[in-house]
């Protein structure tokens, strides 16, 4: 059929998708060809489905958002209802979390009132079962929904948050036959209760797997809990936390770990002492819980549980959303950087700043590296959400049900590819906004600060790279985690260096060393 035929006996359809290309025409979201042939030629499912995405315009309040549009988001992944949720979280950013993160950057204050905000949208109980009260939504809107809170409103909120997602996540996985946790998911955003995990250790710093300060203990019908943590997001200012220990019975080996969950009442603190680079509102700092009593549903699953749980969920959730924060801001200085380029013209040369192809080239290698990161984030979700039946909490009634640890080792190249790209965008649209982005009011500057946090939040990315390099190449049991594996091919090779009278040192030390363990 010619295009004349095809305009003829199609004049209403042509109509109708003529009308809806006025939407996105003023912006140029589309290239002129492409327009012209969603215009004039025959749409299919495809080139439909497209015109849908691409001529739905993003707001920012009563007008078209600033920034990117939606033609840059994948939008294609969520579903209607995600879409509607995250048009309304990015309308209460615009209201409400943007003008907080600046209170927070500026005073150190914790964004409370930003999580009240979230409360509103049931955004507390997001991955909570909808039976539970929650709005049962899965890994893939997780995401979302912290890449649009760090992008559009505040990434430190957008921190705090992830931690509350996956405290919520090691509650969701044992909250089967357990009335405290199955009570705090139900009361999440009625009550506005934020949680957070504390994994760290003061002597093993981001080998948060090696809890050598903290301990438990069998006590009564319950439990005697000590916690020593070096790091703790939301410390001193959440109303519960899940707390990483050794088992009770610990006889050594750093692998038996427990999780506990304990309330504020429990935790002491130094709120309002954080004074980081970035990241100015998550208030993470340490945190003692001491011989703290705990009734017996406080221990989160079974003794022992906590390499499953952090492999299984802590880990997948953390990995996945800190990602997303990542993303987010790297997107937040690409539409600060579009805004800002787009407006500022050099009136010697009669250009704008975006006229300038160094300054396009900026742009669009931090689109394509920042896309590049996001498409990572959402497939590894998607992923995460098909192994779990998209996020069904019912299969982990089998203790043994631990799907998404099998992906774990996708997910630390996710953060590492995350953390790496904040890094390099948010210099580069310092550099593409010039002077101006060096000030506070264009908020680049803000934005950079929060997104060095992203290398150094453990796992770092030096723990990340070694993590991949050598498990690849030596398989994962090389990994060692708890230190428990000896080399001995160093071993033999430090032996050999050794003279006849440093050998038999060595052997009489080593000797009595054993002595006692015998005698005992």
């Amino acid at each position: 059929m010619t295009p004349n035929e095809w305009a003829c006996t199609s004049r209403n359809h042509r109509h109708s998708v003529s009308t809806a290309s006025k939407k996105f025409t003023e912006g140029n979201r589309l290239p002129p060809s492409r327009r012209s042939q969603l215009r004039d030629g025959p749409v299919g499912a495809p080139a439909q489905a497209e015109l849908e995405i691409m001529s739905d315009v993003k707001m920012w309040g009563k007008e078209e958002f600033w920034g990117l549009g939606f033609e840059w988001d994948p939008q294609w992944l969520l579903t209607p209802a995600q879409k509607e949720l995250q048009k309304k979280l990015i309308a209460l950013c615009e209201t409400t979390l943007r003008a907080n993160a600046v209170e927070s950057d500026a005073n150190y204050v914790y964004p409370r009132k930003n999580f009240e905000a979230l409360a509103s949208l049931g955004l507390l109980a997001l991955n909570v079962p909808k039976e539970l009260g929650g709005l049962g939504e899965n890994h893939l809107c997780a995401a979302m929904v912290v890449e649009t809170i760090a992008r559009y409103g505040c990434p430190s909120t957008a921190m705090c948050y992830t931690m509350h997602l996956g405290a919520t996540a090691a509650a969701l996985l044992r909250h089967h036959d357990n009335p405290i946790l199955t009570d705090i998911l139900k009361r999440l955003d009625k009550d506005v209760l934020i949680g957070t995990l504390s994994y760290s250790d003061p002597e093993t710093g981001s080998h948060f797997w090696y809890p050598i300060s903290s301990k438990a203990e069998a006590y009564g019908d319950g439990w005697k809990v000590t916690k020593k943590a070096s790091w703790t997001t939301s410390g001193g200012f959440a109303d519960w936390y899940i707390v990483q220990t050794t088992s009770p019975g610990f006889a050594g080996d750093y692998s038996d770990l427990s999780c506990f969950l304990v309330t504020k009442d429990e935790v002491k603190a130094n709120p309002s002492e954080w004074d980081g680079l970035g990241l100015r509102g998550n208030q993470s700092g340490p945190i003692v819980v001491e011989n703290a009593i705990l009734p017996k549903d406080a221990l989160v699953g079974p003794i022992g549980d906590g390499a499953k749980s952090n492999d299984e969920v802590v880990d997948p959730f953390f990995l996945t959303c800190s990602s997303a924060c990542w993303n987010g801001i790297s997107l937040a200085v690409i539409d600060i950087a579009k805004r800002h380029t787009t407006r500022k013209t050099h009136n010697d040369v009669g250009m704008r700043v975006a006229d300038y192809p160094t300054i396009q080239d900026y742009v669009g290698e931090a689109i394509m590296d920042t896309n590049a990161c996001r498409a990572l984030d959402f497939q590894m979700a998607q992923a995460l959400d098909s192994v779990t039946n998209n996020c069904d909490w019912s299969i982990h009634a089998d203790v043994d049900a631990l799907p998404r640890s099998a992906l774990l080792h996708w997910l630390w190249q996710v953060k590492f590819e995350a953390a790496k790209n904040v890094a390099h965008v948010v210099d580069k649209m310092l550099h593409a906004t010039g002077g101006t982005g060096f000030r506070p009011a264009l908020q680049i500057e803000r934005y950079l600060r929060d997104g060095k946090a992203g290398w150094v939040m453990g796992p770092t990315n030096e723990v990340l790279r070694q993590f991949v390099g050598k498990a690849s190449l030596l398989g994962f049991g090389s990994l060692d985690y708890w230190n428990k594996s000896i080399n001995e091919r160093v071993l033999n090779n430090e032996i050999k260096k050794m003279d006849d009278a440093e050998k038999r040192a060595l052997a009489e030390k080593l000797l009595a060393e054993i002595q006692p363990a015998k005698v005992a």
